[in-house]
């Protein structure tokens, strides 16, 4: 249920309906940076409003996923073209096509070997690229996985979500994957974040937060809204994290001992989709309907 205690929530709009914002990260520079998945393209946001959109070319690309790179750059992928996309704090845009002919990719993050991390939805395979460009792709031991979101865990592996397969994966940096069934049938997980103990993840399908640990033991969450459709997850801090309701257009936090809030968003039909911590603390999520949220974080 919504929380009697309801931190600062405040919507900004900062395009029309037809862009999409999707993705959204922290960057280097001090600003929050947004994929345009409708509109074919990447944008930044200062804390001070000052907002600024790169076109990409195709426009219909669709970029998703973003994340901050080791080389100070944005790393993004584009799901309907099949590359990965760069993006400088400066706005210089270039891409790298995959050795996959219509892999799909989704998630992207930084891995703990200086290069960045995918999913191919559509070819069953781990991407890694190197800031140079240049691709390694390890198959997963699944047909129809889906592999969704990836995050790096406390344990130094990458950690995802195969939407298809019902499961949580798991791939160390040299190829060595396992994959952990969920105890929910067809619950169908998507997003996925680490903190320093666990990897927790959403479950889109069945209405709950999930928490895996480094060896395995997962726990589930049942959101008071089974149908919120919870889709993207950031880790705020060890023992909690919060996530979007897109089905519900609320963010909710949930911690270790289970005790779940939910805020709502001005625009119920807003359909929030990607959540991060950002530059001032806050959280931050965007809005496929043409904005971003903020959301204070309550003090502990």
């Amino acid at each position: 249920m919504p929380s009697p205690h309801t931190p600062s929530v405040r919507e900004f709009r900062l395009t029309d309906d037809k862009a999409g914002p999707y993705g959204i990260t922290a960057g280097p520079d001090g600003a929050l940076w947004l994929t345009l998945v409708h509109r074919g393209g990447v944008a930044r946001l200062g804390l001070d409003g000052a907002y600024e959109e790169y076109a990409l070319d195709p426009a219909d690309c669709r970029p998703t996923v973003i994340a901050p790179g080791p080389d100070g750059a944005l790393w993004f992928t584009r799901l309907q073209d099949h590359r990965i996309g760069r993006v400088t704090v400066d706005g210089l845009v270039t891409s790298f096509a995959l050795p996959t002919p219509d892999g799909g990719p989704y998630g992207i993050t930084a891995g703990p070997d200086g290069a960045l991390w995918f999913t191919e939805t559509a070819g069953d395979r781990i991407g890694r690229i190197t800031v140079d460009g240049e691709v390694t792709e390890f198959a997963l031991p699944v047909e129809g996985g889906f592999p969704s979101a990836i995050t790096t865990g406390p344990d130094g592996a990458l950690w995802f979500t195969l939407h298809g397969a019902n499961a949580i994966g798991r791939l160390t940096p040299d190829g060595d994957t396992a994959v952990r069934p969920l105890p929910t049938d067809a619950a169908g997980p998507v997003g996925i974040a680490a903190d320093g103990r666990a990897v927790w993840f959403t479950e889109i399908a069945a209405g709950r937060i999930g928490r895996i640990t480094p060896d395995g033991r997962i726990t589930e969450y049942p959101l008071p809204d089974r149908a919120a459709k919870p889709h993207a997850v950031v880790a705020a801090a060890d023992g909690e994290c919060w996530f979007t309701e897109w089905g519900t257009g609320r963010v909710g936090r949930v911690t270790e001992a289970g005790e779940i809030t939910e805020h709502a968003l001005p625009d119920p039909s807003c359909e929030p989709h990607g959540i991060t911590v950002g530059p001032d603390g806050a959280l931050w999520t965007a809005l496929e309907t043409g904005g971003v949220a903020r959301v204070e974080r309550p003090l502990p």
